[in-house]
């Protein structure tokens, strides 16, 4: 099984390749308004970096419902087990 710090580190890797700043350092509670170039087709680009990164896909419905980073953890943590 994967641990949540290992998701995170490798989510933190995707969101600063993905918005190509190495400062971005995630939390829980970070969402679309916590960075300003997060739009619909960066969410995109993310969605399709994570899935290729984990091995694993989401539904629509399934990224519809996030709200967060660590929602978005969580479901990461669901797909793998």
């Amino acid at each position: 099984m994967v641990s949540k710090m290992e998701i995170e580190k490798k989510l933190q890797a995707i969101f600063q390749d993905i918005f190509e700043d190495d400062q971005i350092v995630l939390f829980d509670d970070m969402n679309a308004n916590d960075i300003e170039d997060w739009d619909s087709l960066t969410h995109i680009q993310l969605i399709v970096q994570i899935e290729k990164s984990f091995g694993i896909k989401f539904t629509t419905g399934e990224v519809a419902r996030l709200k967060n980073v660590g929602e978005f953890i969580k479901l990461v943590q669901e797909k793998l087990l």
